[in-house]
């Protein structure tokens, strides 16, 4: 395959970014999409440039980091598939394909295509945990939990956090992100003890570090690699809604 591909480069946070022209011939339709960058790397390099700095891992489409927009869409055109597990072969010989990091104020670009999304990590440190007593494992049966719920619990758990919903949100929502982390924890025995301060914290966290209002168009949904859908929002939000009624009505502590 042959590829035009428009990447944008910017040497750090503070320094003004564009698009570089790139061209490769040969591309393997096997390959995957980090591995093209790969290549590309390897070819700058040769040449004594300066290759272009993007966030990798696991590769197998579990970790998140991942994080590029690709001709205008998170993770790029195929549904429910990070970018390490895009294929060339879902491209055609001669394509133009454009390559950007993800677009949200939250996420400053550290270079290149890498995003900082350390706002991530402080909305769960806000509330993500519980004081449930850890060690030694129970009996399964101690604990009955139903296969619904434990299902919900786990559809939201399934979040890796890679921040395509904020990117594909024309307000850099983060509710997706936050609702997936909330519910799943929220649902079990395990975490009912700080549901109600868990809720409010995440939501404020959320808020105070610049993220956008959710105005439920649904592009979150369609980019997230997880298929977790709007209801876990809608649960947020009854979740939110009790939590705040439960403060306003507490008699202040003495």
């Amino acid at each position: 395959m042959r590829l035009h591909l428009k990447i944008w480069r910017q040497p750090d946070t503070h320094s003004e970014g564009k698009f570089s022209d790139f061209y490769l011939e040969s591309v393997s339709e096997d390959a995957s999409f980090l591995e093209m960058l790969d290549i590309l790397n390897e070819q700058l390099v040769h040449q004594g440039e300066d290759p272009i700095a993007f966030d990798s891992d696991c590769r197998e489409g579990i970790c998140g980091t991942c994080s590029l927009t690709i001709n205008g869409i998170p993770h790029g055109p195929e549904r429910a598939t990070t970018v390490c597990q895009l294929h060339m072969r879902k491209f055609k010989d001669g394509d133009i394909i454009t390559v950007e990091p993800w677009r949200a104020k939250p996420f400053p670009i550290i270079k290149d295509l890498c995003v900082d999304r350390c706002a991530f990590d402080k909305i769960i440190q806000s509330g993500g945990y519980i004081t449930a007593r850890t060690g030694s494992c129970q009996e399964a049966n101690n604990i009955l939990v139903p296969k619904t719920t434990s299902d919900w619990a786990m559809d939201g758990a399934a979040c890796i956090g890679c921040g395509a919903c904020v990117a594909a949100c024309k307000n850099a929502s983060a509710m997706l992100f936050v609702a997936a982390k909330t519910s799943h924890l929220n649902s079990l025995p395990q975490g009912k003890p700080e549901k109600d301060n868990r809720t409010l914290k995440m939501v404020q966290t959320m808020d105070a570090l610049g993220f956008g209002n959710c105005s439920n168009y649904g592009e979150c949904e369609a980019v997230c690699p997880k298929e977790i859908t709007l209801d876990f929002i809608a649960q947020l939000n009854r979740d939110y809604a009790a939590a705040s009624f439960k403060k306003f009505i507490s008699p202040p502590s003495s």
